[in-house]
């Protein structure tokens, strides 16, 4: 009788069984850290619980964010609005239908003052999703904490800063790839001597999966466009020993559960080869460290409260994988911005994976499974060999350019896309087990009146500030972009003289224009 072909979701054959003897002799918290970054992880110290929020005006959402404080979260992170995501104020006309929409929409220093009002940064760690304009966005956010009497240098947190993955799946850039790596390195080499706690770049293969990718590409990209980072940085004179110890990652979690576990453990594995093969001997610059999200692109409007479950098998892969901080997403989020009742339960749902699962018992769990051992080399296999065909191009910058990661991630979706369409792939409520009840879910819908709100406080704002002062701070930015010198420092002038994020953004468009892929 012909055996039944199973394979994972990038394609690896799965056997009926595995039986393969496997060496066991690495140990978590040593090269090549496959077992975990810490000798005891979650015996010692459990992974950041985050919930990603943002929208409407900074007011609203600073409510949310002490409504999460007060349920337990031990992290914040940001989600920001279109125009802040590409540099327009929200009185530009780009802004018009999409201010305070999918994100928090932020203009000034003002609205940063007022989103973190209360909450005191120097007791908090903040990831801000920000890409372009990843670099006016952490000035705010040393501004503030300047304001606010905190020592620059023991504030903790991370900007995502990765515009690599934007021109590959995502699509939130300004400007061309050359300069936006410029700015980047600014970051690096600013924050390694000023905030050395920060992390200064998020190189995420989450937006890379929610595209389209399967999880083979997203390990292999992701790692391929951190590669890039490493040597954009070695090539303005940057210690990888030093700057490479304040890169993270962060990575999409499916239902997959054992690749997505494999996939884990093989990028730590992966990443410590690479930043050895790159020159870092320090074990901290080898390591690894990843913040995971469940997927957005897995959650369904039919039958919504079936995302629940797949929610919390995404959460335990995660756990299992040994992610350093987990946000866990919303029921409802196919269908709005998650509820204070859904996002509380996404919460929930780590704090019971942490206290009741059983899982942190022990640190890397799988280890041993035969089956996950060799989804892991596979895994590993796999995505070397598309790293090294993007290497064979010239990197990831050349790759995008040549559209080989785009190509590839379509083709990808493509194919899982037509597999939900002839039920070779199943999803309950979608293409079976469906039923005919009316989706009575509560929805979070966003007052359209917000862009009238923010451009009074603009208005305001240009009204009261000292416009000669601002004059200057933008010229000298106009300058420091022209003769190469590291722009963090007049960016953060330039926002503690109340300059707007899209002023700033508007002041490197003139000189390095727009990109049009």
């Amino acid at each position: 009788m012909e055996q039944k072909i199973i394979k994972t979701d990038s394609g690896i054959i799965i056997e009926p069984l595995y039986c393969q003897p496997i060496a066991m002799d690495e140990k978590p918290g040593v090269f090549p850290f496959t077992r975990g970054v810490h000798p005891a992880m979650y015996r010692d110290k459990l992974w950041t619980m985050r919930q990603y929020a943002g929208f409407s005006t900074a007011e609203e959402s600073n409510k949310r964010y002490h409504f999460l404080l007060s349920q337990g979260v031990s992290g914040l992170s940001v989600a920001f609005d279109l125009p802040t995501q590409i540099g327009y104020d929200s009185d530009h006309a780009m802004s018009e239908g999409e201010v305070g929409k999918v994100g928090v929409a932020i203009d000034s220093l003002r609205d940063m003052e007022i989103l973190f009002k209360d909450i005191k940064l120097a007791d908090i760690s903040t990831s801000m999703t920000i890409n372009a304009t990843a670099y006016i966005l952490l000035a705010f956010y040393i501004a503030l904490a300047k304001q606010q009497g905190a020592d620059i240098k023991k504030i903790s947190g991370t900007i995502q800063n990765d515009i690599l993955k934007e021109y590959a799946a995502r699509g939130t850039y300004i400007y061309p790839p050359t300069p936006s790596m410029r700015l980047i390195t600014d970051i690096f080499e600013y924050c390694s001597k000023e905030v050395p706690k920060w992390n200064t770049i998020s190189i995420s293969g989450y937006h890379i999966r929610e595209a389209g990718s399967n999880a083979v590409q997203e390990l292999a990209f992701t790692l391929a466009n951190g590669k890039a980072y490493l040597q954009a940085a070695q090539a303005k004179g940057l210690d990888i020993n030093v700057f490479a110890q304040r890169l993270s990652f962060f990575f999409n979690a499916h239902n997959n559960i054992f690749e997505e576990v494999a996939k884990f453990r093989a990028a730590r594995r992966m990443w410590a080869g690479i930043t050895k093969e790159l020159g870092a001997t320090d074990p901290r610059a080898q390591m690894l460290r990843f913040h995971t999200q469940t997927g957005g692109s897995t959650l369904t409007a039919h039958q919504p409260k079936n995302n629940i479950v797949r929610v919390t098998l995404q959460g335990l892969s995660a756990v299992l994988g040994g992610t350093q901080s987990l946000h866990t997403n919303g029921y409802d989020e196919a269908l709005s911005l998650p509820t204070e009742e859904a996002a509380s339960l996404a919460l929930r749902t780590q704090q019971i994976l942490a206290y009741e699962s059983g899982a942190t018992d022990t640190v890397d769990p799988l280890a041993g499974s035969y089956y996950v051992e060799a989804l892991t080399n596979r895994v590993e296999a796999d995505a070397l060999a598309l790293i090294n065909k993007i290497d064979a191009m010239g990197g990831s910058v050349k790759a995008i350019e040549n559209r080989f990661m785009q190509d590839e991630i379509a083709r990808s979706a493509y194919a899982y896309n037509k597999a939900i369409e002839d039920k070779s792939k199943i999803i309950v409520g979608v293409n079976k087990f469906t039923s005919d009840d009316i989706n009575k879910t509560p929805v979070f819908r966003i007052d359209d009146s917000i862009r009238r709100i923010q451009t009074e406080k603009l208005n305001q704002l240009r009204g009261s500030r000292d416009n000669s002062r601002v004059q200057t701070c933008l010229n000298t930015i106009r300058e420091k972009a022209t003769t190469g010198d590291n722009l963090m420092p007049s960016v953060i002038e330039a926002v503690e003289s109340l300059c707007t994020l899209g002023e700033i953004s508007d002041v490197l468009r003139g000189i390095w224009g727009e990109y049009r892929g």
